[in-house]
């Protein structure tokens, strides 16, 4: 059984047991998180697809570790006129563990 859900404004394909990185979330290290944007369920062959969301499902994750991403260079230049313009960014991240995908 799989689901695909949005959190932090991108979609993820999610199966229990998984960990994977996202968005930000509030949350204490350990705390159990619900997400409730479903998108799609599929569990063997039957698929659920929402119109945009899946009414009653949702998928129950617990916060293993926040952190902060790779830093990004962002360089700016425009030739002949003396610009130049360097700026660094680093991207928060929750990391979460999938536990249960929960339908109706």
């Amino acid at each position: 059984m799989y689901a695909v859900i949005k959190t932090g404004g991108k979609q993820y394909k999610v199966a229990a047991g998984e960990k994977l990185k996202v968005e930000k979330l509030v949350g204490e290290v350990g705390s159990a998180v619900t997400i409730d944007q479903v998108l799609m369920l599929a569990d063997g062959d039957k698929i659920t697809i929402g119109a945009p969301l899946v009414k009653g499902a949702s998928v129950n994750a617990t916060v293993v570790s926040h952190g902060r991403g790779d830093k990004v260079m962002i360089f700016k230049m425009r030739r002949r006129k003396h610009y130049r313009k360097t700026q660094g960014h680093r991207q928060d991240y929750t990391e979460i563990q999938i536990d249960k995908i929960a339908a109706k």
